[in-house]
């Protein structure tokens, strides 16, 4: 079931996702077929279908989904063409093209990843759902993308360059710079289905996010040692290049596999207490865990 409604989900998120940027055609031409270069070019769509299936676990209805869907894989895509610009990671390659800066220029993709932000919150907005429903996961996206977030982490990957850090602080760094925006992924499909209210739910939820977005990075850091650049479809082996703090890095690979499985069983556990279907939720999970790119 899970692989079926998985393809499911990201035909119509593809749908949405082309529906919501704005036309080539229209002015300005150039930031806009950036933008569309940006999100039209693949992709796991991980968050887009945490979205989909911690929503639909507590009840709500796809159509209820598709804004949280859309606009949470638009902050993602804005913070890739950010993440590739020469003053952050200086990377040729996203998702087997070229990145937006050297397709289309410095200045333009600085634009076009602001653009997606605000596009990402427009969206949101114009969710069919009540009013407390929109604001609260307004607040929830926002969060997940500034200095508390996503954004935050950010700046302490720039500062952990080059420098030794403890696993605590490591841990920290990605829980704001990957596992942030995860975490939202799952929190926006539980708020959709109005589940606001309940908080155990809500705790569980996170506590299995926040697992699930240690785990997908601890992956990535391995796939990155790993994996080449034409199956992970960005360069490989860049963190090491530029002596980023990995987990590999600071304790072993046979250290991070084993943090891994730690992780798989928080996952497990959490969703274990949850009073719904969690079968496309444990999916995802392990999807974090045993992807190839």
């Amino acid at each position: 079931m899970p692989d079926r409604a998985f393809a499911a989900w990201r035909t119509r998120v593809e749908a949405a996702l082309d529906h919501a940027l704005p036309s080539p055609d229209l002015s300005p031409r150039r930031l806009h077929a950036a933008m569309r270069h940006a999100v039209l070019n693949g992709g796991k769509r991980m968050r887009p279908l945490l979205v989909y299936a911690s929503g639909i676990a507590m009840g709500a209805s796809e159509e209820k989904l598709d804004a949280a869907a859309v606009a949470v894989e638009l902050i993602h895509c804005y913070s890739l063409v950010h993440d590739d610009l020469p003053a952050m990671d200086d990377d040729s390659l996203r998702r087997g093209q070229p990145t937006v800066h050297v397709a289309f220029g410095e200045a333009t993709a600085i634009l076009a990843g602001d653009a997606l932000q605000s596009l990402a919150f427009d969206v949101l907005a114009s969710a069919p759902l009540d009013a407390g429903r929109q604001v609260a996961m307004l607040a929830e996206l926002a969060r997940a993308s500034g200095t508390a977030g996503m954004c935050g982490g950010q700046a302490l990957d720039i500062d952990a360059t080059g420098v030794a850090v403890s696993l605590a602080d490591l841990e920290r760094l990605h829980s704001l710079k990957t596992g942030a925006l995860l975490r939202a992924s799952v929190r926006l499909g539980a708020l959709a289905a109005g589940a606001g209210a309940n908080t155990a739910s809500l705790t569980t939820l996170d506590r299995f996010a926040e697992a699930l977005g240690l785990a997908f990075q601890i992956r990535d850091d391995l796939l990155d040692i790993e994996g080449d650049s034409a199956s992970l479809g960005k360069t490989a082996g860049k963190d090491a290049a530029q002596d980023k703090a990995t987990f590999p890095g600071l304790i072993g690979i046979d250290g991070s596999r084993s943090r891994l499985g730690q992780l798989s069983a928080v996952m497990s556990d959490a969703l274990a207490m949850l009073d719904a279907d969690t079968t496309a939720l444990a999916a995802l999970g392990r999807l974090a865990i045993e992807r190839t790119r």
